[in-house]
Order: structure tokens, then C-alpha cells, then sequence
């Protein structure tokens, strides 16, 4: 494993300063609390569980085990993302992304975020043990630990490789709703696994070089700071690759059918030929906004088309 911290992150008094704690314009309010579970995250986690579920289930849907077992998902996703705010909440007051969350500005205190992840936690865990079965609960266990220790703790500030090692806990939502219908590992479960795990390296790597300064400035040791954008690009490409015979496999294992085929495999290989492109590209951050933006759309749209073209 390289040594990541080789570079010098900028500690010039300006940036010091910019990294001192603001005064809090008001008390914190409910949109605080919300704003402090990332519900972006949350939102695509949340589609990627439901789509779990609703491919073991083939169409018989247990609405009420389905209800549970995504309840269970929000809220342990909830958790990890608050002990993420908690813990980087340092690192948050160097980045102009990031300075106006709620802790680096002082409306919600450290204690108070603290307790709330602790509960959210215990609350969505239980949820998942008791009403979805102890698969569900053991990877939403391994979700929360791999994000907030492995890769909040550990890796986020040491190594290159945060990005992707983070991206195993990044795939336990639709793992979570799989197992809580089959309450079996199967091939159906690797699948849902390897499509979450491969989309978000070149996924946050694209948003990397978008923000590498800001994230040079903050002493992330992001990959694009590290080592460089064109061996970022270059570290893309296997990931989206591997990505193309994701959708072929799932149409010739059952699980989905030509629908799910066709426009993912072509989603597939429009990605990869936009990551092409990159090596030929004049303006790295607009190439690095299109390929965000395409991404997003991919995960999107290939688990829209999942649900709807799950076989029977």
C-alpha cells in the first residue's frame, strides 16, 4: 500500500484560519438533522435496497417485510452518515463543499450529532435483526462498521485506496434487502454486490478530479492528489469494465430480463467509452463533470429498469 501523506497538504495561516470553527449564525433546526444524514446518499442507497428486494422477490412482494427491512436500511445509512459528519467535521471546515454543514458552523454541537448516531444505529440495526432476519442485520452491521471505522477512521485520512476499499460497505444496501427475502448468499446477492461495488470508484473519482484542489487543501489523500489525474483515469477503467458483463450475467442467471439487458449493456459501454475519452480530453474538470453526471445516471436508470424487468 502506497504511502499517501508524500505530499504536503497547504498549512499556510490562511488556510488555518479558513480551518477555525465559525461562530453559529442560529440554533440548529430539524432541516439540520436531516441535512446531517446526507440524504443524497441515502436516496440512491434507498433505491439500490428496494431494487434488492424487489429482484429476490421475483414480484411476490411482503410488503410488510419489505416496509421493515428498508426502514432498517435508512436509518443504519442515517447513522453511518451522521458518525461520518461527526468524525470529519475537522476536515469538513477546510473544504468550501463542506464548511457550511452544520458542525463545521457550530448550528448542531459534536455531543448532540454524536448521540444522534449512536441511536440511529442501535434503532436500524435492531430493525434489521428482528424483522428481516440476522443476514440483513450482519450486513448492515459490516455496512456501518466498513464505512464508519475502515473507511471513515482509517483510510479516509491515510491512503489512496479509501476510495476503493469504501466501496464494499457502499454496497450493502441492495445486499441487505436481497437476503432479507432469500435469507441466502446466492449468485443473485454477488451480482447486486458487484454492481454497487463497481460503480463507485470511477463514480467519486470523477468528483475527485472535479475538486482535487479543495481536496489537496483539506489533506484528503484522494487518488487525483496523490497520484495524478491520468493515473486516475487510468484506475477507472477497470471498474466500468468490469461492469459491461454485469447485465449479461444477470439475464442469463434469470434475474432480470432483455429489457434490463439491452439498456444496461449500453449503458455500460457509453460509460466506458466516455472514460476513453478522458485521456484525450483538453478540460479534465469538464470531461471529470460529465462522467459524474453520467454515472449517476447510470446507477439510476439501470435500477429503475431492474425492477421493472425482474422475471417472475
Amino acid at each position: 500500500m502506497e504511502n499517501p501523506m508524500s505530499y504536503q497538504a497547504p498549512s499556510d495561516s490562511a488556510t488555518l484560519a479558513s480551518a477555525r470553527p465559525k461562530p453559529p449564525e442560529k440554533a440548529g433546526t430539524w432541516k439540520d438533522f436531516i441535512a446531517v444524514t446526507k440524504p443524497g446518499i441515502i436516496r440512491s442507497n434507498l433505491i439500490a435496497a428496494f431494487a434488492g428486494f424487489w429482484m429476490a422477490s421475483r414480484w411476490d412482494i411482503h410488503f410488510g417485510l419489505m416496509i421493515m427491512t428498508l426502514l432498517g436500511t435508512v436509518l443504519v445509512m442515517a447513522s453511518s452518515c451522521v458518525f461520518n459528519n461527526y468524525f470529519d467535521r475537522d476536515l469538513d471546515m477546510k473544504m468550501a463543499r463542506t464548511s457550511d454543514r452544520s458542525l463545521p458552523t457550530g448550528r448542531l454541537t459534536p455531543t448532540v450529532v454524536l448521540w444522534y448516531a449512536i441511536t440511529l444505529g442501535i434503532v436500524g440495526l435492531a430493525v434489521l435483526f428482528i424483522f428481516s432476519g440476522v443476514l440483513s442485520g450482519i450486513f448492515g452491521l459490516v455496512g456501518m462498521f466498513g464505512y464508519v471505522v475502515v473507511y471513515t477512521l482509517w483510510l479516509k485520512r491515510s491512503s489512496t485506496w479509501s476510495t476503493s476499499i469504501g466501496a464494499i460497505p457502499g454496497a450493502m444496501p441492495p445486499v441487505i434487502g436481497y437476503v432479507a427475502v432469500t435469507q441466502t448468499v446466492d449468485m443473485g446477492a454477488w451480482l447486486l454486490f458487484a454492481l454497487l461495488f463497481l460503480w463507485q470508484p470511477p463514480h467519486f473519482w470523477a468528483l475527485g478530479i472535479r475538486r482535487v484542489e479543495e481536496y489537496r487543501a483539506a489533506g484528503f489523500p484522494l487518488l487525483p492528489v496523490v497520484k495524478g489525474i491520468q493515473r486516475t483515469k487510468i484506475q477507472m477503467i477497470p471498474y466500468i469494465a468490469l461492469l459491461v458483463p454485469l447485465p449479461i450475467l444477470m439475464y442469463v442467471y434469470g434475474y432480470a430480463g432483455i429489457f434490463f439487458l439491452v439498456i444496461s449493456l449500453l449503458l455500460s459501454v457509453v460509460w466506458l467509452y466516455l472514460a476513453f475519452k478522458g485521456f484525450r480530453a483538453k478540460d479534465d474538470e469538464a470531461w471529470s463533470k460529465k462522467m459524474f453526471f453520467f454515472s449517476i445516471n447510470y446507477l439510476t436508470i439501470s435500477l429503475f429498469v431492474l425492477v421493472l424487468n425482474t422475471l417472475q
